[in-house]
């Protein structure tokens, strides 16, 4: 394998193609990281199924039965399975299809499902360190620190989130496989588009990766044999999955609202949110369950300038590493990358997490890596002091490992996963609603109301809660409650009655809105329209003609008498 040139140190290798590491080392190594994760995360393996949890795979009957009827549906960018996890993602679903007969409602599987992916992410994210040119040493303490981050927590222990380390596992393998074997790795890249959108961030790496070997090539024929028609294959199915994906996502989240309608605020407020992930990235420091940071209102909001040097020495460093044809660029273009989708310009209901940073960890680490090498190679370094180093960094990702301990124990259950919410976010929507909810516990309907009110907001449309939640049983009938659920009722039926062709699911939904408007006629005939239709849920329905009809019939048998006319 020909090296290529750097103009900024060190000896980059061609790009991310895999080391000459023998097979029982990467064996090894994946059963280290898996141990590693499975100590780590050990609090979280029995936690309930949590939030969306619930409709990606307790509640999905599509993903209940492997039928031809439910394949169909979930590689239908406008069916019902897209619009229930509010992303076109058939991987993704179908991973949950293979383990619902193996697990069902026993959750620790699926937790340890999440783990593995994890383990294997980390590994192979080791094996691309190793094929930039970094050390071996380097390289393991960066996929452990990347293993063993408390930012991660969210997208391993949380069992809807799978997509995420399936996602950058299949993406990481694409990139690795290209030279050699480039129709798979261009299937690899697509199935890793189908489990989270997030992976279109590695065709962009692909591209900045073959330009920079034919700018850096002392060889003329170096540059074909890195398959640039594959490249195009993977453009292709990055742009096929793009039309597929703004559909699902702009008939459900993409239907959220813009939290912050200044353009020049929601600029300083994307800047700023971007010091906060670097923050995350290095300290752990800020992270949450479901974050409402305040927007940058001011020109002077300290994270939004400070953002400003932030972003300006990135710039700086991906543009030097750029000019000099150095692979660092790669690992910078990644982060820039995976920020770019869900930095606050799309709207998305919450403007940062702790899963976001799964996919832009990668970049920073890899990046850091190199720069350091480069700034390391300018001074000569004692044994001593590269050991003291290396120490450090040690100390540094056991101490993460403590906190990924601390925070598993956050996904153990909703109730525990909203505290953490409420605690670092006390204004925010998940803390208004767990306020409601002990206000009307406490028998506060008032004090109720205007929590709720606070969370609505703040984006909370959550009619189904209030319906379920048996904490508001005590308030039902009070005057302001009642005002708030009919006007929940009346906003979900203004959305679902605009669609053209519903499918079962929001036939039951604008029935259930009908319901609370004590309109059981127009609910019936939505619950009879969802049985036409046909469906995974056609027996539930069935049966909630069969309790709607009964209720008329008994609404109707007290009516008083009709006078008779004479």
């Amino acid at each position: 394998m020909k090296r290529q040139r750097t103009g900024s140190g060190g000896d980059d290798r061609d790009g991310v193609e895999g080391p000459d590491e023998s097979r029982g080392f990467l064996v090894g190594l994946f059963l280290a990281f898996f141990v590693a994760c499975l100590i780590a995360y050990g609090p979280a393996l029995d936690g309930d199924f949590i939030s969306d949890d619930e409709h990606y795979v307790l509640n999905n009957a599509f993903v209940h039965e492997m039928s031809v009827d439910n394949l169909i549906a979930i590689f239908d960018p406008t069916g019902t399975p897209a619009k229930l996890v509010e992303n076109y993602a058939p991987v993704h679903l179908l991973m949950y299809m293979v383990q619902w007969p193996l697990f069902e409602r026993e959750t620790t599987g699926y937790h340890v499902v999440n783990l593995f992916f994890h383990a294997l992410a980390s590994l192979f994210l080791f094996v691309v360190f190793r094929g930039s040119g970094i050390g071996r040493i380097p390289a393991l303490l960066g996929s452990s620190f990347f293993a063993l981050h408390p930012a991660n927590v969210e997208a391993v222990a949380w069992i809807s989130q799978l997509k995420t380390p399936s996602a950058l596992f299949l993406s990481l393998l694409a990139l690795i496989l290209h030279r050699n074997r480039p129709a798979m790795a261009a299937l690899l890249f697509v199935l890793a588009l189908f489990a989270k959108p997030t992976a279109a961030v590695a065709v962009f790496v692909l591209v900045g990766w073959g330009w920079i070997l034919r700018r850096e090539s002392d060889d003329a024929d170096e540059a074909p044999s890195f398959h640039w028609p594959w490249v195009g294959a993977w453009a292709l199915g990055l742009v096929a999955f793009a039309f597929a994906e703004f559909w699902a996502f702009n008939q459900t989240a993409g239907q959220a609202p813009v939290f912050y309608e200044d353009t020049l605020v929601r600029l300083r407020t994307v800047c700023a949110i971007s010091l906060r992930y670097v923050v995350m990235w290095l300290s752990s420091h800020g992270l949450s369950v479901f974050q409402e940071p305040a927007a940058a209102e001011s020109w002077l909001d300290s994270w939004w300038l400070l953002s400003l040097v932030l972003l300006a020495l990135l710039a700086w460093r991906m543009t030097t590493c750029l000019r000099e044809g150095s692979i660092e660029a790669l690992y910078w273009l990644w982060a820039a990358g995976s920020f770019a989708p869900i930095c606050g310009i799309i709207p998305l209901p919450f403007p940062i997490a702790d899963r976001y940073l799964y996919f832009i960890a990668p970049g920073l680490i890899g990046g850091a890596l190199l720069w350091g090498r480069e700034i390391a190679s300018r001074f000569e370094l004692t044994p001593t002091l590269q050991k003291g180093m290396i120490a450090l960094a040690v100390v540094w990702i056991a101490f993460f490992a403590l906190r990924v301990q601390e925070r598993s124990t956050i996904w153990l259950t909703g109730f525990t996963m909203m505290a953490d919410a409420e605690v670092h976010y006390p204004e925010g929507m998940a803390a208004q609603t767990r306020i409601a909810r002990r206000l009307a516990l406490a028998g506060d309907a008032e004090g109720t109301v205007e929590a709720l009110r606070k969370a609505r907001a703040r984006g909370y449309n959550r009619l189904d809660h209030l319906l379920n939640e048996t904490a508001y049983n005590g308030i039902r009938n009070h005057p302001h409650f009642v005002d708030l659920v009919n006007d929940l009722a009346r906003e979900w039926l203004e959305r679902y009655e605009a669609i053209e062709t519903p499918d079962q699911y929001e036939y039951r939904v604008m029935a259930q809105a009908y319901i609370v408007l004590d309109d059981l006629e127009t609910a019936i005939a939505r619950v009879r329209s969802g049985i036409e239709v046909g469906g995974p849920i056609t027996r539930d329905l069935e049966a909630d003609l069969e309790a709607l009809e009964r209720s008329q019939r008994i609404r109707n048998s007290k009516l008083p008498p009709r006078p008779v006319d004479r």
